[in-house]
């Protein structure tokens, strides 16, 4: 995930101990009693890699516990993103006096089924996957982006943001991605940006997307 990110941001990816780490008791205490054992091993994973990039900026032992959104609740000064997918988590973190926000997200690059498919992308995103011949995974990276995209406008701007909110512009040769926040939206959110930038690739296996908001 660092090679999508700029220097200033701090990441790092979950080896097998960061899934059965300890949890600070704040942490433990924000995770349901109900939880089955896949989510309580991605929870502790992203916590451990979130606490681990923190020490690099100087930020020691502060617990990260979450929202009422369900997001991590990050440490005065900072920003920070998490995600997990089969086998894969990561967190990356920066300086609030650096960045205003970041979005990470990882998903296992699949064909997505039609329905999905219409929920995420617009109508001329889909006629662009088409145009794409036989690489049938390019809605799974429309998906990874615009969870970027939410991520970066979350913080900024305090509201929910679908996926048809926004449009995006693909570069399938610099591995880039650019969304346009839709007028409609823009009208409902007065001052929010209208244009969010990012960094993507594609593996055989894994589709992963970066982005930040600069201060």
């Amino acid at each position: 995930m660092q090679d999508l990110l700029p220097d200033r941001v701090a990441v790092e990816v979950a080896g097998e101990a960061d899934y059965t780490a300890e949890l600070l008791p704040a942490e433990a205490a924000g995770l349901s009693p109900r939880a089955v054992e896949s989510r309580r091993r991605e929870f502790t994973a992203g916590r451990s890699c979130a606490r681990r990039a923190l020490a690099r900026l100087g930020v020691h032992g502060r617990p990260l516990v979450p929202s009422e959104s369900r997001a991590p609740l990050w440490p005065d000064g900072t920003t920070g993103s998490i995600t997990h997918t089969g086998g894969y988590c990561a967190a990356a973190v920066a300086l609030r006096s650096d960045v205003r926000a970041i979005g990470i997200d990882a998903e296992r690059r699949t064909v997505l089924p039609a329905n999905v498919r219409g929920a995420i992308c617009l109508p001329e995103e889909l006629a662009w996957c088409d145009r794409r011949g036989d690489e049938d995974w390019w809605p799974a990276v429309h998906f990874s982006a615009k969870e970027v995209v939410y991520k970066l406008w979350s913080p900024l701007v305090g509201t929910w943001l679908d996926f048809l909110d926004a449009r995006l512009t693909i570069d399938v040769e610099t591995g880039s991605f650019e969304a346009e926040i839709l007028p409609e939206k823009l009208r409902k959110s007065p001052g929010a940006p209208s244009h969010f930038r990012g960094r993507f690739d594609a593996s055989p296996d894994l589709v992963r997307s970066a982005g930040v908001v600069t201060a």
